[in-house]
């Protein structure tokens, strides 16, 4: 129950979502006891095949217990946009595999389910294949032997599919040698910069160069269209002052929601279930019933007896093995029951009996962490969460009735801030990207600068800029582009040209004494830094672009010299004295580099593999649908 997952290199959060479907890892343990959540609705839809509101919200809930476990929650990342995209994008990726399976006719016999299915450690008892314990565990976990056996053998075909192509990412002995002895060797670097900056008091511009500049580009230097503009702003934190929420009515918000507001508390517990099964008869409840209460008689006499006795007779294999131990979990991790008892008990209590839909526990309370908050400490944040709730409300209400203000009396902003209680504001010249820094919002930029708008001087449609805010506009004054003066650009454009000029300088003088270091020579005038000895890790003070030049360096011969022009910075030399391969010479990192670097291949083998099956059909997304669960 709850597996372990290891942290590696590219994120716990992105391996832990690899493995979020696999069947036989996830069908027993505390994954069963997780309350269903979302609808039928298709949050995305593949090739005509959809995957339902339900499905994303389960495969949400699975990692995030599994995150719990681990004890490596971090609920901001699990809420990011990026994680929850990537969590539909494996599921998308599981029903291509199932229809690829499909079309190219995988098969898994009758003989190797089979051998599969009797050697899960779960069905093993005193090292044999139990049919009584496999038959039992379905039972509990509503499996039918057929819809269990279906999905064993649905996940071993999406193993023999991805094997195959894995097994592509292999990389030979003499390849992996060279890679890492080039991924892990240190070179004795030193660099110099012939800077722009350094020439240009060498340089000077014609004037009759900087004039035919502006000639050739007077199309190109203009001042942007600008307008001024007024504008009416309804939003709901306007409202604010205005509303009013009593202490009463925080209390009912308080005592209907009290769920959400547990702060971040978790309790571990350890249980021993006694199940009865699926539509037990009263006789077979009755039977577990007396067995959990003799039990129950038994730790209440003697306490420390409990992880024994959960070891011996808890029917939850996932952790009666481990003394009953369930992990930490917080509040709408566990079924109704298990969760209100657990939270009403002290560390080191153990409980009454408890019935779930999964037959009777026994829970011993082991551990609380983290902070539960209480109605007074929270009564500013509800008050204040209320409020704008209203104001929401309100605005609501009003923004068909604005809207339709600025429509109906389109001359001016005037009347309509009077019937809201709102202020006309007026802006300075504007530019259409002055104007979208201002309201971010492109649409309302758009109406601003429309020939409707410039030329009628009516009110725009008013535009949802950002959530609760309604904007109109209206256009007082307008100046259509037009070419700026020689004046204006003058001396711009000389400073230009003398830019221009002086790195050319600084490449010409770099590239020259390239050439003369190759050859043997020297070149006095060159400021070389001190040498330091760097590898892909370290870059000990150089830039990036320093390191990039000096291991694309060719080091055939020693010193090795190459160089870099960049049109504005001006010209970089790097000199590599020496490369020292030392590091990779311990024979267990190389087997073990080697093994990264096969793994990296079949990934990403892997990676193209799924992406091909994905442009093959039509994959689409309810964006709306997935934002919404993204912001719950």
């Amino acid at each position: 129950m709850l597996d372990s997952i290891r942290s590696v290199a590219k994120g716990w959060v992105g391996k832990a979502i690899l493995a979020l479907i696999t069947i036989p890892f996830a069908l027993f343990g505390i994954d069963s006891y997780l309350s269903d959540a979302g609808n039928n609705v298709a949050i995305a839809k593949v090739d005509g095949s959809e995957i339902t509101v339900q499905a994303y919200s389960n495969a949400m809930q699975n990692l995030r217990t599994r995150m719990q476990n681990e004890g490596k929650v971090d609920q901001a990342q699990l809420d990011s946009p990026e994680v929850k995209a990537m969590v539909l994008d494996q599921l998308i990726n599981e029903q291509l595999l199932e229809k690829e399976i499909q079309q190219a006719n995988y098969k898994i016999s009758d003989a190797h389910l089979a051998t599969y299915i009797t050697a899960m450690p779960s069905f093993q008892k005193d090292g044999k294949f139990s049919q009584e314990l496999y038959d039992e565990l379905l039972q509990q976990n509503r499996y039918t032997p057929k819809k269990f056996e279906a999905e064993i053998r649905a996940t071993l075909l999406s193993q023999q599919a991805q094997d195959g192509i894995a097994k592509l990412g292999f990389i030979s002995t003499a390849r992996a040698d060279k890679t890492l002895k080039l991924l892990n060797q240190k070179r004795l670097v030193t660099v110099s910069e012939l800077k722009t900056k350094d020439f240009l008091d060498q340089v000077k511009v014609d004037p009759a160069d900087v004039k035919a500049y502006y000639e050739k580009h007077k199309d190109k230097l203009r001042d942007p269209e600008q307008v001024k503009i007024e504008f009416l702003l309804l939003s709901a934190s306007s409202l604010v002052p205005g509303i009013k929420v009593d202490d009463a009515d925080v209390k009912r918000y308080y005592d209907e929601n009290a769920a959400k507001f547990q702060g971040n508390e978790q309790r571990r517990a350890s249980h021993i279930l006694i199940g009865f099964g699926v539509n037990a008869t009263p006789e077979q409840k009755q039977e577990a019933k007396d067995k959990a209460q003799t039990l129950l008689a038994t730790i209440k006499k003697n306490p420390k007896s409990f992880e024994e006795l959960a070891i011996k007779n808890s029917q939850d294999p996932g952790s009666a093995t481990k003394g009953g131990d369930l992990g930490s979990f917080g509040r709408g991790a566990m079924v109704k029951p298990f969760e209100e008892a657990a939270f009403s008990m002290k560390v080191n209590e153990v409980s009454d009996l408890v019935e779930s839909e999964f037959g009777y526990h026994i829970i011993k309370l082991t551990e609380i962490s983290g902070q539960s908050s209480d109605f007074e400490s929270l009564k500013p944040q509800i008050k204040g969460e209320l409020i704008f709730q209203k104001a929401q409300a309100e605005f609501v209400e009003k923004a068909d009735s604005f809207s339709n203000s600025v429509y109906e009396q389109s001359d001016s902003l005037a009347p309509t801030a009077k019937a809201f209680g709102g202020q006309v504001q007026l802006s300075g010249w504007m530019s259409r990207e002055d104007a979208a820094k201002f309201f971010k919002s492109d649409k309302i930029v758009g109406l601003i600068f429309s020939q409707e708008s410039l030329k009628e001087r009516r009110n725009t449609e008013a535009v949802e800029v950002s959530p609760n805010n309604l904007v109109s506009a209206r256009v007082l004054e307008y100046k259509p582009s037009a070419a700026k003066t020689f004046d204006a650009v003058k001396a711009g454009i000389e400073d230009l040209l003398k830019l221009e000029a002086a790195a050319k300088l600084a490449v010409t003088k770099g590239e020259a004494a390239l050439k003369t270091l190759r050859a043997g020579g020297n070149v006095d005038s060159l400021d070389w830094i001190p040498e330091v000895m760097v590898d892909r890790k370290n870059a000990q003070g150089l830039t990036q672009l320093a390191m990039t030049q000096a291991f694309k360096t060719d080091v055939t011969k020693l010193p090795a010299y190459s160089g870099l022009a960049d049109s504005k910075l001006g010209y970089m030399l790097v000199k590599v004295v020496e490369v020292d391969t030392s590091s990779i010479a311990d024979p267990e990192s190389v087997n073990t580099a080697k093994a990264e670097l096969n793994q990296v291949l079949s990934d990403e083998y892997l990676a193209a593999y799924k992406q091909s099956l994905r442009e093959k059909v039509k994959v689409t997304v309810n964006q709306r649908l997935l934002l919404e669960n993204t912001n719950n």
